[in-house]
């Protein structure tokens, strides 16, 4: 089961992006939040944030950004305890890592589709497998909670935006896992030098304004990015 959307959008605020209702960029849908590297870089290698591959409002460009949602796992919890039931561990946790590979196949065909078709934006894209596997395709799909936008409640707007949990089944708990957990989710970018990084370690000064800009409390924004922290947060 899939689900995913491609929305007229722009960076603002430098670090964030805006999601419009429609082509004429004149109502919100929703803003995404985002966290910019802060650790010291040699002279001209720039402090990434994924706003960055996104074209800003002022410009005047009409961007777009894209988001999705996968699943394969419906039915394996089930099929891997009755094998655990028979003692059957090596069957229980192949059924799992085969849910979960081809959980992230079916992630990499949707990318495919989407870039060739539906976005349409590398609609001339002719790569090989070994190509696919070394992520020479342009645009990424970076997924909320890991290094290059490490909060995890990002995936809370994801799941709203898309209404994932009632189009497809499936569901986040309070600590925003996936159930079924045999599931990838994500944004999609299509700029040409959009790239995976991490964020790495960031100051006090952009987790207060992170804070601010999302409308969390500075001690609830610095739980939630507690790996990425640079500082030691007062008690």
């Amino acid at each position: 089961r899939a689900v995913y959307g491609l929305f007229p959008a722009n960076s603002v605020n430098d670090d964030d992006i805006e999601l419009y209702t429609d082509e004429t960029r004149s109502e919100v849908l929703m803003t995404l939040h985002h966290l910019r590297q802060q650790t010291e870089k040699i002279a001209g290698k720039p402090h990434l944030c994924l706003s960055d591959f996104i074209a800003p409002k002022a410009s005047g460009k009409a961007d777009y950004h894209g988001a999705f949602a996968v699943t394969t796992g419906f039915g394996v919890d089930e099929l891997a305890a009755m094998y655990e039931a028979d003692h059957d561990d090596y069957h229980s946790i192949m059924v799992k890592a085969l849910a979960d590979r081809l959980a992230e196949a079916f992630a990499e065909y949707l990318h495919a589709v989407v870039r060739k078709e539906a976005w349409g934006y590398v609609a001339d894209e002719n790569l090989q497998n070994s190509d696919l596997i070394k992520e020479k395709y342009q645009g990424i799909r970076p997924a909320p909670g890991y290094p290059a936008c490490p909060d995890h409640t990002e995936k809370g707007l994801l799941w709203e935006l898309l209404d994932v949990e009632a189009r497809t089944g499936i569901t986040i708990t309070e600590s925003y896992a996936m159930l079924p957990t045999a599931a990838v989710s994500g944004w999609y970018f299509s700029h040409p030098q959009s790239q995976y990084f991490g964020v790495a370690k960031i100051g006090e000064d952009q987790v207060n304004n992170y804070a601010t800009r999302t409308g969390m409390e500075m001690h609830v924004a610095e739980r939630w990015l507690s790996p990425n922290l640079g500082y030691e947060p007062e008690e």
